[in-house]
């Protein structure tokens, strides 16, 4: 069987669906159980807060918005150990495990109404499982989605957006089943189905797993199966200290500042290691394309902050403010949360005829400037919603905030799945799971803001909370347009015409020798590659 260690993709001979590799069709259904669990609970995550244990609204963003941080930081060390010792699919797995079990233990410990004080902590505990299995999880699917394809592959940009239909396809039914079983049955009856749509998504990895071909194997068994000196291997001793991690995030999900703190330290030490890992150890296409891929790292806090407002402010907005009375009976404001996958399940099929009719001319947009065309229209739904908005005591009519999710999501469409793309295609092998992470932890930085937004909101009246919307829409809108002319410089240093050139008769550009000699038992970087 042919591999795919060296960036290859999948053997020409394996079987397709759809002319993809049947590989990706198992990835989508695993994922989407994950996004099912994940996006369910997310969508009454506040309210769970606010209305079962009673927290005032800023302590309850605090804790959102210190929990979504969170679980897009743990990728950044989740990257790393697939990279170096578990590879992407033991790191699937056992990130499934975690979560699973996360989900299962808040069904379990929800006690009466208001009660805070072992059942508050049990709460905390499963969130800080679903943390630490999200670090495993989240960058490494998306890495194997990317192995499945060589790097100029035409089919990569559509198969992400195949792969991101599966996210939101579980991110659709998540909010409407579980967000009906939480807010009308009862809490735990909610983040009871969401533990069990990850075990799904884990019967189906497990079971097709050979699809995947050598895609996501260990790059050294024999380092991982080493024994450390307590006796147990690497792969154990890795587990073992994922129980660590878990215990950690136990005692940080209740402060938010901290949280910040580690966040901006965390995001400065991964960003200047790949900047100086790139600068000093690879040639110089690939450190461009390393640089142009750390530009739209930079984009991504501003997004997500805008984008994230959909699970704390925007989602108590439309709880409080909007009619959602439809043939005389009012749906679950946890419903809202998935309009903006309906939008996607919706479009991402015909945004990905549209680059793929586009690239076939030499006219499809470049990744900079998709993202520059993501911020003008994240910013444009919220100068939408504000326009619409009803006053006052007035409700505000439900077209609005359905509008502004569908350009949200066109936003979302020219943002989120080519930046999966992108650190995919322009990181070097031995540096993809951390670039994923990285572009995670961008996401993290997002997330924090998006709490510091919403607690802007806290005790505003209607009217000067649609004053925030207003501001950071027209602020955001402000910075695509000046992202636009930025965006053929950055397209400049991606190296489009050559990206497929290198690994072709050459082997994979990668990274320079070091000087000093490579420890006993380990590869050098350019065998890694």
């Amino acid at each position: 069987m042919a591999s795919t260690a060296a960036g290859g993709g999948v053997p020409a001979t394996a079987k397709t669906f759809l002319g993809h590799p049947r590989g990706l069709f198992m990835l989508f259904f695993a994922e989407m159980w994950e996004r099912f669990s994940f996006y369910g609970m997310r969508a009454i995550l506040v309210f769970y807060l606010t209305k079962h244990f009673l927290f005032a609204k800023d302590p309850a963003y605090a804790i959102y918005g210190a929990y979504t941080s969170m679980v897009y930081i743990t990728p950044v060390i989740g990257g790393y150990l697939a990279d170096k010792y578990l590879g992407a699919r033991k790191a699937v797995l056992a990130g499934g495990l975690f979560i699973a079990a996360g989900h299962l233990l808040i069904a379990l410990v929800e006690g009466p109404q208001g009660q805070q004080d072992w059942h508050l902590n049990g709460f905390y505990l499963g969130l800080a499982f679903i943390i630490v299995g999200t670090g495993f999880l989240k960058a490494n699917i998306s890495v194997l989605v990317g192995q499945l394809y060589r790097r100029d592959d035409v089919r990569r940009d559509g198969a992400f957006s195949i792969f991101y239909m599966g996210i939101n396809l579980g991110a659709f039914v998540g909010p409407l089943l579980v967000g009906y079983l939480g807010e009308r049955v009862g809490w735990s009856w909610g983040f009871g189905a969401a533990g069990i749509g990850m075990l799904l998504g884990l019967v189906v990895f497990v079971l097709l797993r050979h699809e995947l071909h050598d895609a996501g194997m260990p790059n050294d068994p024999a380092l991982l199966a080493q024994r450390t000196p307590i006796g147990l291997s690497r792969e154990w001793l890795i587990y073992l200290g994922s129980l660590a991690g878990v215990l950690v995030s136990w005692w940080l999900i209740r402060d938010e500042s901290l949280v910040g703190t580690l966040l901006l330290a965390c995001f400065g030490i991964t960003f200047l290691y790949i900047f100086y890992r790139s600068l000093f150890t690879l040639p110089k296409v690939e450190r461009n394309r390393v640089f142009a891929a750390l530009y739209l790292i930079l984009l991504c806090p501003l997004f997500w902050a805008l984008f994230e407002q959909t699970g704390s402010s925007l989602n108590v907005f439309t709880d409080e403010r909007v009619d959602r009375h439809l043939l005389g009976w009012e749906m679950p404001a946890s419903w809202f949360q998935s309009v903006n996958s309906f939008w996607i399940i919706t479009l991402a099929p015909l945004f990905g005829m549209l680059w793929v009719w586009l690239g076939k001319r030499g006219l499809e947009p470049s990744a900079p400037l998709k993202f520059a065309l993501g911020l003008l229209q994240v910013g444009l739904g919220f100068i939408v919603l504000v326009w619409g908005a009803g006053r006052g005591d007035a409700l505000t009519p439900m077209s609005f905030i359905i509008l502004l999710y569908l350009l949200h999501s066109t936003a979302e469409l020219c943002f989120s799945p080519v930046g999966l793309s992108s650190m995919t295609r322009l990181s070097v092998r031995s540096m993809v799971g951390l670039m994923m992470g990285t572009w995670f932890l961008g996401t993290a930085a997002g997330n924090f803001l998006a709490a510091q937004i919403a607690k802007a909101t806290e005790g505003a009246n209607p009217d000067q909370v649609l004053d925030v919307y207003n501001w950071i829409g027209w602020g955001t809108v402000l910075i695509g347009v000046v992202s636009i002319p930025v965006s053929w410089l950055i397209t400049k240093l991606m190296h489009l015409d050559t990206i497929g050139t290198d690994e072709v008769g050459h082997g994979l550009a990668g990274e320079k020798q070091l000087a000093e000699p490579a420890a006993p038992g380990t590869r050098t970087a350019n065998e890694q590659i």
